[in-house]
């Protein structure tokens, strides 16, 4: 008896143990991905620590975030990421990339791509490539090497109807823009962009922008600005603080400002001013944010930063007519000079692209000597060689700081042409203002440059790793993340990202881009039925 007690008790060990083993294989899930990343510092784009997760990708989405113990992932690749962040990748929300995005040659998006953007933002300043149906076309059949966000330009639109006049639009004119809005809103445009600072967006009104952020709003879109005035050149930068809340306000529309700045010294240390008014309009229920890319100089072309907008008006050579006339010449001198000591003074410009190439890397001040004249008049010289595109060193580390700091606040990098920011802004704020100034900490620069754009435009499964959520992933190395490109050559790829993945397929691998075109053209939330 004895002993079949102890073979029973043995019998029943065995069947106990083969039941454990058999219930620890049914919890045990398989997951088969195409790619493992493993033992990274995560940052998943909303937590305000770093995680420990192990991520899986199949096809395009994230199918598993969490624990690898509690799970069994079949991978075909396996990425080993000790000591390196992974993140969301970066979504810009204001670029000029469609300018390369249009051209097979650069449709690869490497500037952007480098510093860890997977999303790009375009149309915006009020400018965009009409009509959009054409280039959503251009983009899936050429290949685009990052997800595009496209925003229809008012100043486009204005354009189309108008011309270049500035005049104010009449009854008629103002329904060929809505209906044209309405277009490109139908094509898949997320919001509506305007450039009031620059012509022809500059010769509207605030009642003619409302009229058209309306019609975005009626179709679930966004309203993002270049304010009418971030200086002291016509209206001031609070008032243009102000129309911007209004036209939120009456439109009805979720408002986006741009490249947030205090640019020249007529308005440095207003950013404490701007985040009250802004905070305040916030507590009515409106939705306001910003963007702000981390450098100390803006750029433009050297006529928006110094010619009077009426003196432009009608084209590309009335300038120069209105220059010929001795009753205009002396008026337009006049306010150049005044535009250039409300920029900081002649030295404070830079030339950073030029058909001329003597003028590029010179300061206004340093061609006017060479030309033998007054920088005022040297202007109307160097504009005559063709476009000319400034870097315009007027701002403080104040204000940007203050900006920087603002949960509403998110990366961008207004990337164009001549200016270090096209190729360098993410990494340089992570370097600059997260390791070095310390002004950030990292969840937070990662938050805003992720899940915040994505929920500011409304973008759908992306700025965040989620499971269901698209697999626009990057690896990067916190040590050496940083921009390489600066004023005298703003043409450097930033270095320190390992690996991207742009809707799950790798685009960067051990530092070095593939030659894959990974991105598409996103399609916009469609507002839900009330």
């Amino acid at each position: 008896m004895k002993n079949q007690l102890k073979i029973f008790s043995k019998f029943g060990t065995v069947i106990f143990s083969v039941s454990f083993f058999m219930q620890s294989c049914a919890e045990q899930k398989i997951i088969e991905a195409d790619v493992l990343i493993k033992n990274g510092i995560v940052y998943d784009g909303v937590s305000l620590e770093s995680l420990k997760s192990t991520i899986a990708i199949k096809d395009d989405k994230i199918v598993y975030i969490g624990d690898s113990e509690k799970v069994e992932i079949v991978a075909s690749e396996i990425i080993d990421a000790t000591g390196l962040i992974v993140s969301p990748g970066f979504i810009d929300p204001h670029t000029h990339a469609d300018r390369d995005l249009n051209v097979a040659k650069t449709s690869h998006n490497k500037p952007f791509l480098y510093q860890g953007i997977t999303t790009v933002v375009v149309g915006n300043d009020g400018n965009s490539f009409y009509p959009l149906s054409k280039f959503k076309s251009l983009y899936t059949s050429q290949g685009i090497g990052t997800n595009v966000v496209p925003l229809v330009g008012h100043g486009t639109v204005r354009e189309e109807v108008m011309g270049r006049s500035d005049k104010l639009a009449s009854p008629e004119e103002l329904l060929k823009m809505q209906h044209l809005v309405q277009q490109e809103m139908d094509s898949g445009a997320f919001g509506i962009s305007t450039g009031l600072f620059y012509a022809p967006g500059s010769y509207s009104n605030t009642d003619e922008v409302i009229a058209l952020a309306k019609t975005a709003a009626q179709n679930g879109g966004i309203y993002d600005t270049h304010l009418r005035d971030e200086s002291s050149y016509t209206v001031g930068l609070l008032a243009s603080i102000e129309e911007t809340i209004q036209i939120g306000r009456e439109a009805k529309i979720p408002v986006h400002i741009s490249h947030i700045k205090c640019l020249g010294v007529d308005v440095w240390n207003k950013s404490n001013a701007i985040v009250k008014m802004i905070e305040n309009a916030q507590k009515e229920g409106l939705e306001i944010t910003a963007n702000q890319y981390p450098y100390d100089a803006s750029a433009t072309g050297l006529k928006a930063a110094v010619v009077p907008r009426w003196a432009e008006s009608g084209g590309k050579d009335s300038l120069f007519i209105r220059y010929e006339d001795p009753q205009t010449k002396s008026k337009i001198l006049t306010e150049i000079k005044n535009n250039i000591a409300r920029r900081g003074g002649a030295e404070k410009l830079l030339i950073v692209k030029s058909n001329n190439e003597e003028f590029i890397g010179k300061n206004l001040l340093e061609i006017s000597q060479m030309l033998n004249m007054e920088p005022h008049v040297a202007v109307i010289n160097i504009l005559k060689t063709g476009y000319v595109r400034i870097a315009s060193f007027n701002m403080t580390d104040e204000d940007i700081f203050t900006f920087m700091k603002q949960d509403w606040v998110v990366t961008g990098s207004d990337g164009n042409t001549g200016h270090p920011r096209k190729y360098g802004s993410f990494p340089r704020k992570f370097h600059t203002y997260v390791t070095k100034e310390k002004i950030i900490d990292t969840a937070e620069f990662i938050n805003r440059s992720t899940s915040k754009t994505a929920e500011i435009f409304k973008i759908e499964k992306r700025g965040r790793l989620k499971v269901g959520y698209y697999a626009d992933i990057i690896i990067f190395d916190p040590n050496s993340f940083r921009d390489k490109a600066d004023y005298t050559d703003a043409f450097q790829l930033s270095e320190g990202l390992i690996h991207s993945f742009i809707n799950g397929k790798t685009t960067i691998k051990d530092g070095a881009y593939n030659n894959s075109l990974n991105g598409k053209v996103l399609e916009k939330q469609l507002p839900k039925n009330e």
